[in-house]
């Protein structure tokens, strides 16, 4: 799987192009289109994502976020999981798995589930983003506080804390909103540069 990009990074689309029967995880309201021969099969029930699978001569789909912004892949290599905005994720293969429960995660929502997923693995990784990319780059030991609702992705060697911007308002583990992440490094951390609304 090899991802392309234009239109970035106002109005980002990826072009996932597949080998023969090499099959990649999207939301059907995210095609925008796809080589003649690629065929889609339902994950589970409902509107969530479809498996998308190249015929034997291969093929390629192109995918537009939902909302205005860059469409990001991220390489992963198998050395590092990463956590990332639940609604982040535009595509990914088979090779990428999303690990649920994450220890991690459960220790900082408290047993619940937030505004992060946890992935690891292979490949390309493919972002929808809201606005451009940037990246913080953190020494060992360098402390930056982010706003959760521009939090993009980070791996598993930064260490986060979640607290109350003001106790007295109100704060979602859902969202992120009220809420401030303490990120201590080594690691680089993705943001978007428009919030989650």
């Amino acid at each position: 799987m090899h991802v392309q990009t234009r239109h970035t990074p106002a109005f980002g689309i990826a072009r996932v192009n597949l080998a023969g029967g090499e099959a990649v995880e999207a939301h059907p309201d995210t095609v925008l289109a796809h080589s003649f021969g690629v065929t889609r099969s339902r994950k589970g029930k409902g509107r969530g994502p479809a498996i998308f699978t190249a015929p034997a001569q291969g093929g390629w789909i192109d995918l537009a976020p939902r909302h205005p912004g860059d469409a990001y892949p991220l390489e992963l290599s198998g050395q590092l999981g990463w956590s990332v905005a639940s609604d982040a994720v535009l595509a990914r293969p088979a090779t990428v798995r999303h690990d649920h429960p994450w220890p991690a995660h459960q220790t900082l929502f408290g047993g619940d589930s937030g505004f992060l997923k946890h992935y690891s693995g292979t490949g390309p990784l493919v972002f929808a983003c809201r606005g451009p990319v940037d990246a913080l780059s953190l020494k060992a030991g360098e402390v930056v506080t982010v706003n959760p609702l521009f939090v993009l992705a980070f791996p598993d060697t930064v260490q986060v804390r979640l607290r109350a911007l003001d106790p007295a308002e109100p704060q979602s583990i859902k969202t992120g909103t009220g809420l401030a992440l303490d990120v201590a490094g080594p690691g680089t951390v993705l943001v978007q540069t428009r919030p989650r609304t």
